[in-house]
């Protein structure tokens, strides 16, 4: 049930987040679609409230539920910079704003970008880690959460490669082949 819910979920962001820039950019009903965009945390709260009950139902926690954790964790902490890079390039396409910057590519400006990238990975990882905790301490039984604690090391994994490639770029920064010449 839990994987349903979090596919569901997946396709319930995308689909509210759509909906909020259709209403705010081709349909030029600003206000309607920024009530619409303030409800994408609901869709974090549907899955949050279906894992708890699942939990709280008896439920064995497994992987479907660390997973349930760290894609709210996930979204919590790439949710904001999602919404303004969906919104950036609706207003460009839609309502004639200036294109999106990508991401840079060389020297201290992508070192730079790779920490912030690191930093919403923590943040995420923290949440995530909070979350299957306070899963670990309501079901109390050490047997049904060993997978929880699994996962707890898998966002900490996820944080130390972050932490490589983010130090990779500061380390050794990726050159501009236009530069050299």
């Amino acid at each position: 049930m839990i994987i349903s819910v979090i596919v569901a979920c997946e396709i319930g962001f995308w689909l509210v987040l759509a909906a909020g820039l259709v209403l705010r950019y081709p349909l030029r009903r600003p206000k309607a679609g920024a009530v619409v965009l303030a409800c994408v945390p609901v869709v974090d709260v549907v899955l949050l409230v279906a894992t708890v009950l699942d939990l709280r139902g008896g439920a064995t926690a497994d992987w479907k539920h660390g997973l349930a954790a760290a894609y709210i964790g996930f979204s919590v902490a790439y949710g904001p910079s999602m919404v303004a890079w969906a919104d950036g390039h609706f207003a460009h396409r839609f309502a004639g704003g200036p294109k999106p910057a990508g991401a840079p590519k060389y020297g201290s400006a992508r070192a730079a970008h790779e920490w912030r990238i690191l930093a919403r990975t923590a943040l995420a990882a923290v949440i995530a880690a909070a979350l299957l905790q306070a899963a670990v301490w309501a079901v109390g039984d050490a047997d049904r959460t060993d997978a929880l604690r699994q996962w707890q090391l898998r966002m900490a994994m996820v944080t130390g490669v972050n932490l490589v490639i983010a130090g990779s770029y500061t380390i050794w920064p990726k050159r501009d082949p236009a530069g050299a010449r």
